[in-house]
């Protein structure tokens, strides 16, 4: 397949509202302290307050501060979904099937105490709490398209940092490959798991030079705040130029292996949902074209037009390299 060049979409102009410092109290306080804390010399950010992230919160939650990344790619400038359509029309089967039954249902859900694991594969295995993930890197904002597989799309101001510096922390063997990352799976909080839909803690997985390139994302929040529950709190991962679900959510345990780990979609429905999931225009669903995509919010509604769907979702020019020689037909 020929890797063609990608539209970099509609100019945006960035918000200059942001929040004041003085405003964040207690826990906003707190977990400001946690995000910045052992970059705080790196981001010396506080001196210059045109550093730090442009986009307005909304005042939901607790605030999350952090730069504008520097990274090729990392911020688009198309418009940004209204936080009401991201945090409200969410796919998170483990509490429901229906785009509103997470917002509904994930208020059960318990992010404190909170921890990963980081094991298999690697020379410094250990468990993260939160609070430690929070202060391993400097935290920046990435404004990231979001391409669903069922077709519809979103632009999302995500909080956090790449995860490869979590990777260089663990330190990999030379015979790890892939890294697989396992969701939270608690019975108690998730009535989702009760449905056969899919097999039981949902699993991902990505190559490792996927996982290592910086636009892959480790996020603890969005707009600005702290992750809402229906979006994968506590920490997610976002991987821009695949299909959405291959974020897992709500993470607590990241593992190296030489195998390409058995993922949730692909064991459900292997003829549909291919390990790498790329968003690609060229290869369509069984069931429904992917040449073209629906953003949410946008005016219309479902009647909107709809607007041509981008080689690895716009990323193109920073991840095409990784597969190049590949058949992406053949490796979906």
């Amino acid at each position: 397949m020929i890797i063609r060049s990608a539209d970099t979409g509609y100019h945006h102009p960035r918000s200059s509202e942001i929040t004041s410092r003085s405003t964040y109290l207690g826990r906003r306080e707190w977990l400001q302290h946690l995000a910045l804390g052992a970059g705080g010399a790196a981001l010396a950010g506080w001196a210059s307050r045109d550093a730090l992230a442009a986009v307005a919160r909304p005042g939901k939650l607790a605030a999350l501060v952090g730069v504008s990344s520097p990274l090729p790619g990392a911020s688009t400038v198309e418009k940004v979904t209204a936080y009401e359509h991201a945090s409200t029309y969410n796919n998170f089967y483990e509490f429901g099937t229906d785009k509103s039954d997470p917002v509904a249902r994930a208020k059960s859900l318990k992010t404190s105490p909170w921890t990963v694991s980081v094991e298999g594969l690697v020379n410094k295995p250990r468990t993260y709490g939160l609070e430690e993930l929070l202060k391993l890197a400097p935290m920046e904002e990435r404004i990231y398209r979001l391409r669903c597989v069922e077709g519809w799309s979103m632009v999302i101001p995500w909080m956090g940092y790449s995860l490869g510096a979590l990777i260089r922390a663990a330190q990999p063997l030379g015979s790890a490959k892939y890294v697989e990352f396992v969701t939270q799976a608690d019975r108690d909080t998730m009535p989702g798991l009760r449905s056969s839909v899919l097999l039981w803690p949902y699993v991902e997985g990505l190559r490792l030079d996927e996982a290592m390139h910086p636009l892959t994302l480790l996020a603890f929040g969005m707009y600005g705040e702290v992750l809402p529950n229906q979006n994968g709190a506590p920490v997610r991962l976002v991987v821009p130029w695949k299909y959405g679900f291959k974020s897992g959510k709500s993470l607590v345990k990241i593992r190296f292996t030489d195998k390409e780990p058995s993922t949730a979609w692909n064991i459900a429905a292997p003829q549909e949902y291919g390990f790498f999931s790329n968003v690609n225009p060229d290869v369509a669903h069984p069931r429904w074209s992917q040449a073209t995509e629906r953003r949410i919010g946008e005016e219309g509604g479902l009647l909107a037009k709809r607007r041509k769907t981008l080689m690895f979702n716009g990323y193109e020019p920073q991840v095409g390299q990784l597969y190049a020689g590949m058949d992406l037909r053949k490796f979906f």
